[in-house]
C-alpha cells in the first residue's frame, strides 16, 4: 500500500520519538527503516533477553513488534499528535533463536483516531531468516499531544 503522510516532518519525529523511548534502549533496539506506514525495528541477541531454552523471550518479541506497529502508525499521524497502543495480539510460530530480530509493523488502515497495523517478527540465524510471529495491532492517535507518550 502506499500512503501519504499529513506530515511532511514524519520520519524526524518518528526518529526522535524512537531516541526518547527508554524501554528500547534497554534492550538494545535500533530504528532500521522508516517509510510512510512502514517501520522496522532491530534487536541484536542478547543473553539477557532469554527465556530458559535460551531464546530471546516472547515479551521480548512482542515489546519490538508492539513498537514496530505503533511508529508504522505514528508516519502517518499529523505533526502536534502522539500515539498510544490500543491492543495488539501476537501469535508466535518458530522460537526466536538467532543473532538478532527484525520486527516490522504496515499499516493497513490509517483511520482518523484508530490505526490498524500487521506485525511480523523475522529471526535471522546464518544468514536464513525465520518468521517467528505475527500479529496484529490497533492505535490510536491523540491530538494535540506533542512529543507525549511514545509509542508502544
Amino acid at each position: 500500500m502506499t500512503f501519504v503522510p499529513k506530515d511532511p516532518a514524519f520520519e524526524t519525529r518518528v526518529r526522535e520519538s524512537f531516541a526518547r523511548q527508554k524501554a528500547m534502549h534497554l534492550i538494545g533496539a535500533v530504528l532500521a527503516g522508516v517509510e510512510p506506514g512502514r517501520v522496522e525495528i532491530e534487536l541484536p541477541f542478547r543473553e539477557d533477553l532469554t527465556q530458559q531454552h535460551g531464546f530471546i523471550h516472547a515479551g521480548i518479541v512482542g515489546t519490538v513488534a508492539d513498537s514496530a506497529g505503533g511508529y508504522a502508525a505514528y508516519t502517518l499521524m499529523p505533526a502536534g499528535s502522539s500515539v498510544l497502543s490500543v491492543e495488539y495480539k501476537m501469535n508466535l510460530l518458530a522460537p526466536a533463536d538467532g543473532e538478532r530480530l527484525v520486527a516490522s509493523g504496515q499499516v493497513v488502515r490509517a483511520g482518523h483516531t484508530l490505526t490498524v497495523c500487521d506485525l511480523e517478527v523475522e529471526v535471522i540465524k546464518a544468514g536464513a531468516r525465520t518468521l517467528c510471529a505475527r500479529g496484529m495491532q490497533t492505535l490510536m492517535c491523540l491530538e494535540r499531544r506533542p512529543g507525549g507518550a511514545a509509542p508502544g
